[in-house]
Parts: C-alpha cells; structure tokens; sequence
C-alpha cells in the first residue's frame, strides 16, 4: 500500500496516529500550517529553513545517510566527534530522517513527503535532482501546488551555472571582498558567512511571496536564489554608484566612504565605533567631546567638506577619543542623537545589559549535548510567536517517527527501508 493510500485507508488506529503528529508538529507559530521539506546543507539553506521553522512551520530536514556536510565542521563538537556547534547554530526547529534517494525506494518517499509538503528547499548543483528524477519538473506533476524553492551558488543559466559555490566564493566574486580590510591592504573575508545568510533570508522572503501567491491563485511555482546575485545585490551604493558615475569600490576599514567622522576609534581600553550622519549629530558630537570649536571651521561646516578633509578630522578626534575608556565614553554618550557603541568580543555582547534584558539567548535540551544556548530568532511578533522551540536534530534523529505518525507508513514497509538500508 502506498504511504497516500496508508494515509486515507480509514484504519481508525493509523489515522489517531496521524492525527497526534500532526498535532504535535503544529506549535504555535504564524506558519504552523505549513509543512516544509527541506532537502539544504551547509548553510545558506538551513538558514532558510530555520527561519520558517521559528515561525512554527513543520521542517522535515532530509539528509543523506552520512548526514549534513556541517556536522563535522569543527570542532568544536558535541560528545567528542558526534556533531559540530556550527551545525547547531543553523537547524533548530526541525526534524530529521536520512533517506538514501539515489535508491528507487528512496524517490517514493521524497514523492510521498513532497505530496504533503507545501515548500520544498533545495541547495544541490543545477540540474542534479532533475537527473536523479526528484526535480521540480517531476515533483510539480505530483503536486501543482508546491513551492519548490532552489538555492544555487550562480543561478540555473549562464557559463557559471554548474561551478560550486561557497560563501567565501560568491563574496570574492560580487565584489564584498574587495572593498572590506584596512586602507590599501589585503582583502578581508567578513566573520561570519554573511553571503549565506542573506541569500538564506532572501530565500525566505521569496517563499512568503510565493506562499502568498498561491493563496491568491491556487498556484504553486519555483523560485530561484543564488550567492552570487544576492551578493552583487546587497552592494547596493557601491554599485550603484560604480554602474552610475565609474567610481570603484574601496576599502575602508571601519570607516565609510561619504559620511566623516563615522569608523571606529581608539580608547583607552579598546575600540568604539562612532557615526555623525548629520550636521545636527555633528555638532552634538563635538560638544559632547568638548570640542565646540570644530562646529565652527570652515573645513567641516558640513559633511561633503568633511569628506574633503578627513585626514585632519580623524586624527583631531582621535586624540580626543584615546583618553577615555569605552565604559566612560558610554556614560558621556548616553543621551547623544548620534549612534555609537564599543567593539565588542562575544564576550562584551553577551553581558551587555540591553542584550541581556531582551533576552535573545535561549536555552534548549539537546538529546546528546544536553542543555545548549542559541541565540533566538531577532525578529518579534505580537502575534504568533517566533521562537526557538526544538533543539537542532541528530541524524535521523526522526526517520521512523516520520514514515509512520506523518507519511503512514506500517511497520512492515518501515522495517524492509531500514534492512535495503534505503534509512538510517
């Protein structure tokens, strides 16, 4: 019997099953309604998948029998060599089964899960599901409905359609790389992979629209993200600027190419970042710093003329900067109309006061690790609810769970997946 007809066959006992999964993969959350198969690793997909599974979705994080490449960047791991805390920061809220596709008992489960599924997510190469006859062109006459959203390194077309593509790849190619480090030195990878996580959350928005979409319609589609689009996108003056005047990107370091004083200083204990974006926070600034007399000369009347003369009004500031601490500077800088605010460690962030008092880390019980902190979804809603309720999954942590409370599976055709080795 296949898993649809398991699923309505009438058998009162199967069905209560059903019914108590579905409730239990359907906490509060503005998209507990939705169920998603997520079929993303490494990063900029789970980043994606993670963000609709905060929002109450039910994520069904499909992985190979060897599990997500992320779980072995590290260390650090949890129990020894089990799973990496990166992998952790990116796959809270979902559950996972690991299913061999490549096998044909492998493909009608990933039929039957993408029959039930509203969204399905996928990173692979261009064209590699389609060979493997789980793409979206198969998927769709299955269910015309699904939003079938793709996540590549270059997009579907074009000479770089099949060239891998990494964080690091996409923001030394989309110009990031370029323009971040010091004045005239090397090129600078940001901290974190920050190409990823923005095309993750573009993909994100792209499904609501699409989700969106099909409430109006009835109508499912596919959505393409890449890294290196989004990357050029999120260029934003600095391409405009280039595309429209020719003027090349630069570094900066801390500073900003059209707005003085805006970068970070020395203190006396450390680094803090200080911006005028205004004439108003300028003369705010100077005062603060006792510095009045800088409101008044004609070298930096205004923005465009301090531009002109950054080299003399940095290091003016920076002497004045240098003499005080960052909690002392903090104290002065309490009530001023300009932003501001120290460098800080992981350290520093995490015994802030404000961070703190909002609460953004949450505490979840890991089933190997035992009690783990992330940092929660930043985004608040009145309504809804946007949390961190599950802890991230151990590979195939859910597979049984999964082919009989969702899919309807019997123990019989649970059984003979698991001896074929078609699940882990």
């Amino acid at each position: 019997m296949s898993a649809v007809r398991a699923l309505f066959s009438g058998v009162v006992t199967k069905q209560k099953c059903i019914l108590k999964f579905e409730y239990s993969t359907k906490p509060p959350g503005l998209l507990s309604d939705i169920n998603v198969l997520d079929l993303t690793r490494v990063v900029a997909g789970p980043v994606c998948t993670m963000t609709l599974g905060d929002l109450g979705a039910n994520v069904i994080k499909v992985e190979s029998l060897d599990g997500d490449e992320a779980r072995k960047w590290g260390p650090p791991f949890i129990n020894g060599n089990k799973d990496s805390y990166y992998f952790l920061s990116v796959n809270r809220n979902k559950k996972s089964i690991c299913i061999d596709f490549k096998t044909k008992e492998g493909k009608n489960v990933i039929y039957d899960l993408a029959r039930k599924s509203d969204v399905l997510v996928e990173n692979f190469l261009p064209g590699k599901l389609d060979k493997m006859d789980v793409g979206y062109d198969k998927l769709k006459t299955m269910n015309p409905q699904l939003i079938y959203c793709s996540i590549t390194g270059f997009g579907q077309k074009g000479p770089y359609a099949n060239k891998p593509g990494y964080d690091v790849i996409a923001s030394a190619m989309g110009g990031l790389l370029n323009t971040t480090g010091e004045r005239n030195g090397n090129p600078v990878k940001p901290g974190v992979a920050i190409t990823d996580v923005t095309t993750g959350l573009h993909a994100f928005g792209a499904i609501m629209t699409a989700l969106y979409y099909r409430k109006n319609t009835g109508k499912g589609q596919r959505v393409d993200c890449n890294l290196l689009s989004t990357q050029i996108s999120s260029m934003i003056n600095i391409a405009c600027i280039y595309l429209n005047c020719g003027i090349e990107g630069q570094k900066w370091g801390t500073a900003h190419a059209n707005l003085v004083p805006y970068q970070a200083f020395k203190t006396k204990d450390g680094d803090m970042v200080i911006g005028t974006g205004s004439n108003a926070q300028f003369v705010d600034f100077c005062t603060l710093i006792g510095k009045e007399e800088l409101i008044h000369d004609e070298r930096f009347k205004d923005n465009s003329l301090r531009v002109e003369n950054r080299e003399v009004i940095v290091r003016i500031v920076s002497e004045v900067i240098k003499t005080k601490t960052n909690k002392e500077w903090a104290q002065i800088f309490k009530n001023a109309s300009f932003p501001n605010g120290p460098v800080n460690k992981m350290k520093d962030v995490f015994e802030d006061e404000h961070v703190q008092s909002i609460g953004l880390v949450q505490e979840l019980v890991h089933p190997e690790a035992g009690k783990i902190k992330l940092v929660r979804p930043p985004t608040e809603y009145s309504e809804g609810g946007n949390l961190a309720r599950t802890p991230p999954p151990t590979l195939g942590q859910h597979t049984r769970d999964i082919l009989s409370e969702y899919l309807g599976y019997d123990d019989e055709m649970i059984n003979d997946l698991y001896n074929k080795k078609v699940v882990r």
